[in-house]
């Protein structure tokens, strides 16, 4: 009742597009059900990585170690994740239908909620400080309110701060003043007028003033790993149209193309399984930090290989095409090519992979330690965030290229047979964006100065 009939459906007839259309009904209880999803994912993501985190002491010597692992712990729960979504997950789904696979994904997110609720009386609560998101509306109400006003009138009688040691924020620590962004320090602004109990929509703390100087410093960093996110959603369809022309045999073994985007996952477990044996002793050597690298030392290496992984997809793409054209495979689009395995697309694979390890795991921490004490999941969400931009720029992106490079014929870079179009030439123009952007985060991060 809510797919549309899939009787005559098989894998050739959903590549060409002949499979029966959904109804307009059925695609907005389609969207409706993803929005939720979205909504759902969008509490989730932020706060669970930050409530984890919480439950160190700062006060501990070793708490940045436990962060460190913290964070690459949570990576590693989240790819193991991934991996059982793109293989016991798919195999439900091919045995026994969607209906049964997001079932069976429903019972589980269901077990998850009642382990998390049972663990409550367990956890470290940090202090609720409020909404962040009315403090950040206030500083900015208020530093327009009084753009006119100077800095040196005679109502000027300084900018504002609680007395004592604590803010007026709860489970926040004070933050000194700062010379950035001098116009929103007129939210901060005392004058005569604002009288002794002034709204915080007219004057500011300072501390409060400093949180959202601290937000907008972190924009660039975060930004600067949208490009990675791109990438790897573009791995998630090019990869897969790639590989139905390619042999994915394991001897007598084959394996279902659905399954391919396991390897990115199976890679990062890998990695951080190794991270603090073989590549922070290594990495220690050289920089002297006790982590092996610092957090944007991190983010840096990881998108440094991301350009490698997407040029490696550039050249291998480039040798498929003309190995396909050269063995009568040119309009053959469906059919495998029994002597080109599809395991050369692990390389593109397993390098992403690394490149996830180090710039995601590395983002995380560093925009948790660096966000305001009252705000640590809005640093998150910064995070998440950008990996959803991600996936609406390859979107644009993908719109823009079939735009720009189709043909009178109707071919484009993007077409539909994947050996008359040019899939290397969207590599190469991801190669390119990727180390322009990596450019960027490099004069972004020599910048920034830690907190």
């Amino acid at each position: 009742m809510f797919v549309p009939d899939q009787s005559n459906c098989g894998e050739l007839s959903l590549l060409l597009g002949n499979c029966e259309a959904a109804k307009s009904w059925q695609m907005v209880y389609l969207y409706t059900v993803l929005y939720i999803t979205g909504f759902g994912a969008a509490g989730i993501r932020p706060c669970v990585s930050s409530f984890g985190a919480d439950q160190f002491d700062e006060k501990s010597k070793d708490y940045k170690t436990h962060l460190d692992r913290f964070f690459n712990f949570f990576y590693l729960s989240v790819t193991l994740g991934a991996i059982i979504a793109f293989t016991l997950v798919v195999y439900v789904q091919m045995e026994l239908g969607w209906g049964m696979a997001f079932g069976t994904l429903a019972m589980a997110m269901g077990i998850s909620n009642a382990l998390f609720f049972a663990g409550t009386p367990l956890y470290r609560h940090r202090l609720p400080g409020g909404s962040p998101l009315t403090r950040v509306a206030q500083v900015l109400v208020a530093s327009f309110r009084k753009r006119n006003a100077a800095f040196t009138s005679s109502e000027f009688i300084g900018l504002y701060e609680v007395p004592g040691l604590k803010s007026a924020i709860n489970g926040s620590r004070k933050i000194p003043h700062s010379d950035d962004f001098i116009w929103l320090d007129k939210a901060a602004l005392q004058l005569k007028e604002d009288g002794l109990e002034p709204s915080p929509w007219k004057l500011c703390t300072v501390t409060q003033v400093e949180e959202v100087k601290i937000l907008i410093r972190l924009i660039p960093i975060p930004a600067c790993t949208v490009m990675l996110s791109l990438v790897l959603t573009e791995y998630l369809t090019l990869s897969v149209q790639q590989a139905y022309t390619l042999n994915t045999h394991i001897q007598h073994l084959k394996l279902p193309v659905t399954c391919m985007p396991v390897f990115p996952g199976l890679s990062i477990f890998l990695i951080l399984s190794l991270y603090y044996s073989v590549f922070v002793p290594i990495t220690r050597r050289i920089t002297g930090n006790p982590h092996g690298a610092s957090q944007l030392q991190r983010v840096g290496i990881g998108l440094a290989v991301s350009i490698i992984s997407v040029a490696w997809a550039g050249l291998f793409e480039n040798y498929r095409r003309h190995y396909a054209i050269q063995h009568g495979f040119e309009f053959n689009f469906l059919t495998q090519m029994p002597d080109l395995t599809a395991y050369w697309l692990l390389i593109q694979y397993c390098l992403i992979g690394v490149a996830e390890v180090f710039c995601i795991v590395g983002l995380l921490e560093f925009l948790y330690e660096e966000a305001p004490d009252a705000m640590k999941s809005i640093g998150s969400a910064y995070a998440a965030l950008a990996g959803g931009l991600g996936c609406f720029a390859a979107t644009i992106l993908n719109n823009i290229v079939k735009a720009a490079t189709r043909d009178s014929d109707g071919k484009s870079w993007l077409s539909q047979n994947i050996n008359t179009g040019r899939f290397d030439c969207l590599y190469w123009l991801l190669t390119l964006l990727s180390f322009l952007n990596f450019c960027v985060f490099l004069w972004s991060a020599h910048r920034y100065k830690y907190r």
